[in-house]
């Protein structure tokens, strides 16, 4: 389930009020183009009693290029190129790809990477939380893999994403060390699988 929480898939101010935090993810899609930055993510199961923690880091390029890259426990690249999405476990020495339409679509990646908010996503304001403004991304297809996606930012800057799975599973993606728009070489988002890896088309 990782692999879908993430594949798909990116701390300063007073928060503004909840009203304004549609806006606030409006104005970060539309304005940062490219950005990295450090995550811890907590994956929750639905009776609240498991928990799993790891983390990486993340970075993009719109539109639709990403890059996770999980350090710890174990180590795992998902990255999308635009074209594919591609996810590589260290463990298993095995590569899998997806045509990008058919692993993206209303994603936690395709909601901070993609280019097209509305088109995918029913947005609506949350009370503030945590010291964060929070906006709901809800998919507008409704057999996908997710229920709803809740962003938080602080100020301007993007601090969480939390995702609630179709089985009510959540995870808590909190980011650090935010940097948006650095200059990214689109080559940065190009996959070649490693030497001998075994490689699964899907």
């Amino acid at each position: 389930m990782k692999r879908l929480l993430a594949a798909a898939l990116v701390v300063l101010t007073s928060v503004p009020a909840h009203a304004d935090a549609v806006d606030t993810l409006r104005e970060f899609v539309r304005d940062v183009k490219t950005a990295r930055a450090q995550f811890a993510q907590t994956v929750t199961s639905p009776d609240g009693l498991k928990k799993k923690s790891s983390s990486g880091s993340f970075e993009f390029l719109r539109p639709n290029r990403f890059r996770f890259a999980y350090a710890k426990p174990f180590e795992q690249m998902i990255v999308g190129d635009g074209e594919k999405v591609w996810i590589y476990d260290a463990d298993l020495n095995q590569v899998s790809s997806r045509k990008f339409a058919a692993a993206l679509g209303a994603t936690p990646a395709a909601l901070l990477a993609g280019a097209e908010l509305d088109k995918e996503f029913d947005l609506a304001a949350l009370p503030a939380k945590d010291g964060l403004a929070w906006a709901q991304a809800t998919p507008k297809a409704k057999d996908g893999a997710f229920q709803a996606m809740r962003v938080g930012f602080r100020g301007k800057d993007l601090a969480a994403v939390e995702i609630i799975d179709s089985f009510g599973q959540r995870s808590l993606l909190q980011f650090s060390q935010l940097v948006a728009n650095p200059i990214l070489d689109v080559d940065a988002f190009r996959y070649k699988p490693p030497a001998g890896a075994d490689v699964i088309e899907q």
